[in-house]
């Protein structure tokens, strides 16, 4: 293959922001991506890669700055991948995500909310709760490198620190990487997942700093099967650090828990007064705890988890009696706190093993009226028993692609108002589109959540009404 011939470094004076977080210019009339700059800046520039419609490059010296330019936290930034904004000044972060939702629904969509909501945002530092952090033993270097992907995602970012993630492991990726370095089975670890909950810690050495974060657990995959002597010295780091670990050497079916054999992961959700719905029964005493398990899709900011909860209770408006529908349910985020509301709440997933713990979880919380059923929603549901009852209204949550399969299927006539909570602005676009266009529905409101600060990801919440 060919190698491509790239430009030297070159200025360019930068007009916008793309979609993912790259100041946008152009150079003899042909579109340039420049990863690190900022609209309003002159910057010298690097080509990375080019194309016979655009090309890339990466800003390496600031001519002319931003006043919009703020000093990144993070000494890793511009070489890890985790996050592309710590550049941009906190506010207008969400500013742009703003402009990415609204330009995203009138181009894919065609179609304006008759308002836009205020961007609901919460800690912008040390939010995540649950992530994936790859590793690869580098054997130029004799080292491990533990973090995320690079920009260039063939790499793995070394990594001293990270911001974004809860403290617990954000400031332990160097712990991390020489624990791995001690391991006979280094070549054969590709990853460690992290996940926190509201439990207890186990048994640790500094028990106040563990509490910051409350219970804390790694999951280690291992292509090959670990040695004793491998076994005692995550053994050792797990006590050592009080943090819960499993081991995984195959699929989600083989994590097992190497310390401790029990492990108390769970999160709560009880929403501060301000955030209530006013209008709701048994306000007083709403909260509810929702059990998971290490690989468990949980929502990663806890604060804006809670921010969203009530906004979504908001903008349902759900009166005595009515009956809730909640695709793509999870563990029950959304479906248990409305039921504690003494709402009838069906939660329908796509995943059996959520399904399983969304009922305990509403067995655990004596919550009847919420009941949970397991169905691929991108199929016929035509069989389906859930699909027979009427449903007064709809909250749906669905990933990046968005529901338009499920959409097309549901008897929606009977359904006077809807609210869509979305990962991907593209498919909250396009389902949109379909309600407004196709099925007889006003788009009320949307705005963005700030669920990522500091990424370029684009979280969402919108309510429809049946015209």
């Amino acid at each position: 293959m060919k190698r491509q011939r790239l430009d030297p470094d070159f200025e360019i004076r930068i007009d916008d922001l793309s979609h993912d977080g790259r100041g946008v210019g152009r150079r003899e009339g042909k579109a340039v991506f420049v990863a690190g700059a900022l609209p309003g800046e002159r910057v010298r520039a690097r080509q990375t890669a080019k194309s016979r419609h655009f090309d890339e490059a990466v800003a390496f010296e600031v001519l002319e700055a931003s006043p919009d330019r703020v000093a990144p936290r993070c000494p890793h930034f511009g070489v890890c991948g985790g996050c592309v904004l710590q550049h941009l000044d906190e506010a207008k972060q969400i500013e742009a995500k703003a402009r990415v939702l609204r330009e995203t629904m009138m181009r894919i969509g065609g179609i304006e909310p008759k308002q836009w909501f205020e961007p609901i945002r919460d800690a912008q530092w040390g939010y995540r709760r649950k992530g994936r952090l790859s590793v690869r033993w580098v054997e130029k270097k004799g080292r491990v490198l533990v973090g995320f992907r690079e920009q260039d995602p063939r790499f793995v970012a070394d990594l001293g620190e990270c911001h974004t993630v809860i403290p617990a492991i954000g400031q332990r990726l160097p712990a991390l990487a020489a624990l791995v370095a001690s391991l006979d089975a280094r070549r054969s670890i590709p990853q460690i997942e992290f996940i926190a909950g509201d439990g207890a810690p186990p048994g640790s050495v500094d028990r106040n700093a563990a509490r910051e974060n409350g219970v804390v657990a790694l999951v280690f995959r291992h292509l090959e099967p670990l040695n004793e002597g491998d076994r005692a010295k995550l053994l050792a780091f797990a006590q050592g650090e009080g943090m819960a670990l499993f081991l995984q050497p195959g699929g989600l079916d083989s994590v097992t828990p190497l310390w401790p054999e029990q492990v108390d992961l769970h999160f709560e959700l009880a929403p501060s007064a301000p955030e209530r719905n006013p209008g709701a029964a048994d306000n007083a005493d709403r909260s509810v705890r929702l059990d998971f398990r290490p690989l468990d899709f949980i929502q990663v900011n806890a604060g804006l988890n809670r921010k969203m909860i009530a906004r979504a209770i908001e903008l349902l408006a759900l009166k005595p009696g009515e009956r809730l529908l909640d695709l793509f349910c999870g563990l029950g985020n959304f479906t248990l706190p409305i039921a504690k509301l003494g709402h009838e709440v069906v939660g329908v997933e796509g995943d059996a093993g959520l399904v399983a713990r969304a009922r305990q979880n509403a067995e655990s919380n004596a919550l009847p009226n919420a009941r949970f059923f397991a169905a691929d929603l991108t199929k016929d549901l035509s069989g389906e028993p859930w699909m027979q009852g009427g449903f007064d209204k709809l909250l749906i949550d669905p990933p990046r692609a968005g529901a338009a399969e499920v959409l097309a299927q549901l008897p929606l006539k009977g359904i006077p108002r809807i609210v869509y909570v979305s990962c991907h602005p593209g498919s909250l676009a396009r389902d949109a589109g379909f309600l407004v266009k196709e099925r007889g529905y006003t788009l009320l409101g949307a705005g963005v959540m700030d669920m990522f600060p500091h990424t370029a990801h684009v979280e969402s919440i919108a309510v429809f009404e049946r015209r």
